[in-house]
């Protein structure tokens, strides 16, 4: 567990709330948890084999170590800064690219002040999430959390962020792992299988970094089955 951090971050409505000066800036949609793991570089699709004439139905193709249908990407981009390994799965964590922010952020410090403003350096991170195991892994919508924080981070909630649906694509990485209609939970990821998402948060070059990493799988009616949860860390620095 964190320790408790001097300072407290509060998101711009609880801002509001306690009277205290609103910031300008669009407000962030609803967060979605989130994605990575040690996953090797992608591998050439192999086509199912056709089926004989007159079938009534595909056989269904086996897994190939690719992303899953509901998966949004597997892609593997940016310089890897580590793995954060635990049993059954695998957690890569890439640092891709700098970019400024281009709005205010989603939360404001005790005086206010947000800690995002436009114009600020920001770094996105890709989190690359494998089955290494040798079953099925039934996941929930959260797919798999990742708490990124600077060892100075001064606040007891996580960074902050910039949500703009450009400077994701920019950067070639997807805020959302699962594919918009894909179904419910749980979502199966088979033996092999990847998926990615990332994230953003203010860029402090030189500055160590732990990223803590949950995984909860999905039970059968694809609720969290927390007596299977684990938790895994890694410590880097960003460049």
């Amino acid at each position: 567990m964190r320790t408790s951090r001097a300072a407290l971050a509060l998101p711009f409505a609880l801002v509001a709330v306690l009277g205290l000066s609103a910031c300008s800036g669009d407000t962030a949609p609803e967060e979605t948890t989130s994605a990575s793991t040690s996953v090797e570089p992608e591998t050439e699709e192999t086509p199912a084999e056709d089926t004989e004439a007159g079938s009534e139905e595909e056989a269904e193709p086996a897994a190939t170590g690719d992303k899953p249908a509901w998966a949004a990407t597997n892609e593997v981009v940016g310089t890897q800064l580590g793995t954060a390994e635990g049993d059954g799965f695998t957690v890569d964590i890439y640092q891709v690219s700098t970019a400024v922010a281009t709005k205010t952020g989603q939360f404001a410090d005790e005086s206010g002040k947000p800690i995002l403003n436009p114009g600020d350096p920001i770094v996105f991170v890709n989190y690359v999430l494998t089955n290494t195991g040798d079953a099925d892994l039934p996941l929930t919508y959260s797919i798999v959390g990742v708490d990124a924080r600077y060892a100075d981070w001064p606040y007891m909630q996580g960074m902050d962020s910039i949500v703009d649906s450009a400077l994701f694509e920019a950067a070639g990485v997807v805020d959302s792992p699962i594919t918009p209609g894909s179904g419910e939970a749980p979502f199966i990821l088979a033996p092999g299988q990847s998926v990615a998402y990332g994230e953003n948060f203010k860029h402090q070059p030189g500055s160590p970094i732990e990223f803590e990493v949950t995984l909860t799988p999905a039970d059968a009616a694809g609720d969290l089955n927390h007596d299977l949860r684990q938790e895994v860390a890694l410590s880097a620095t960003i460049a």
